[in-house]
């Protein structure tokens, strides 16, 4: 195993599927220089005629991978910070998510779309969105969001030769942390969750980029003698609701920590799916620690205070371990 940063996983990845596949394909804003840096290298590597800049058009981005996929290619998009997903909605919306449905299967779009999400930087509110369950709502398209370098260097590679239009989202603020990441073929499969520390006193889900404050927040609580189970699902669709409703069977208590915001967020859908298939698991009430619904402010201080943290999940968890009665 070697010792590599989260964005050179997905560079990695990348690379890996672009020697493996000739046609294979990266374009997006700046990806010669590649700012976000999970792009790096890649264009002195493969030359203008694989990987490309584009002018800032989303638009014209999402519309590009649409034909392109329909004509043979595997695209990959770098779309820099998720918020951009709003300006390309229209391929996004009307044609990635719909395509292969409408054409019976006729068209098949094998894109991929990667771009940062999330606030932690003080990028302002126009670059620190979590905008997943808007591409969740949509149906047709796979949404990954990994956490560590080895699942993003192994999401990448599956997104990539997946026959559907698949977004992988990097946590932003998290791209430079250091992970294990196997050596050789590596691919992590869609709707698998992990569990990243075991326990049996609650469990929290912790999605993308929340991970690192839900494990801190777990080993805070271990002090206390309070046992926190953190499952990472990996994706969000598909979604591994088998491996949610067997961790609440041992731990009876349910957290889901999702940096989306609270009205209709990723932490919505967990908490409905255990409230509709495992109620009888439950000891008390979901909790869900998510954003506000207002925009993320510039000001560290103000997102920091808008964002969940470790000292947020703490008090959800201490609030549902301290409630004794089982829900009839």
């Amino acid at each position: 195993m070697a010792r590599t940063r989260l964005i050179q996983a997905i560079r990695d990845g990348v690379v890996e599927e672009m020697e493996r596949d000739a046609k294979v394909v990266v374009y997006g804003e700046d990806v010669e220089l590649s700012i976000v840096g999970d792009l790096r290298g890649v264009h002195e590597r493969f030359g203008p005629g694989r990987i490309r800049n584009t002018p800032i058009c989303e638009t014209t981005l999402t519309g590009m991978a649409v034909g392109l996929a329909a004509a043979g290619y595997h695209v990959v998009v770098q779309m820099m910070f998720s918020n951009f997903l709003y300006t390309g909605m229209d391929a996004i919306g009307n044609q990635m998510s719909k395509l292969r449905l409408m054409t019976g299967g006729q068209v098949e779009l094998p894109i991929t779309v990667i771009a940062t999400f999330g606030g932690g930087a003080a990028n302002a509110a126009q670059h620190s969105d979590t905008p997943y369950a808007m591409l969740m709502n949509l149906g047709g398209l796979n949404v990954a969001v990994p956490t560590t370098p080895a699942d993003a260097k192994g999401l990448v590679k599956t997104a990539i030769r997946s026959r559907n239009p698949c977004f992988v989202l990097e946590p932003n603020g998290r791209g430079g942390e250091a992970g294990e990441v196997p050596d050789g073929e590596h691919l992590v499969p869609f709707g698998k969750a992990a569990v990243r520390r075991e326990g049996d006193a609650a469990t929290v889900v912790a999605i993308g980029r929340m991970l690192k404050p839900a494990l801190a927040a777990a080993a805070s609580l271990e002090t206390e003698g309070v046992s926190v189970e953190v499952l990472d699902p990996r994706t969000l669709v598909p979604f591994d609701e088998a491996a949610v409703l067997a961790s609440v069977e041992k731990t009876g208590r349910l957290i889901v920590v999702d940096e989306a915001r609270e009205c209709c967020s990723a932490a919505s859908q967990v908490a409905a799916v255990v409230a509709e298939k495992g109620f009888s698991l439950l000891k008390g009430p979901i909790r869900r620690v998510t954003t506000p619904n207002v925009a993320i402010p510039y000001a560290p201080n103000a997102e920091a205070h808008v964002i969940p943290g470790k000292a947020r999940i703490v008090d959800a968890v201490r609030g549902s371990v301290s409630r004794s009665e089982v829900l009839v």
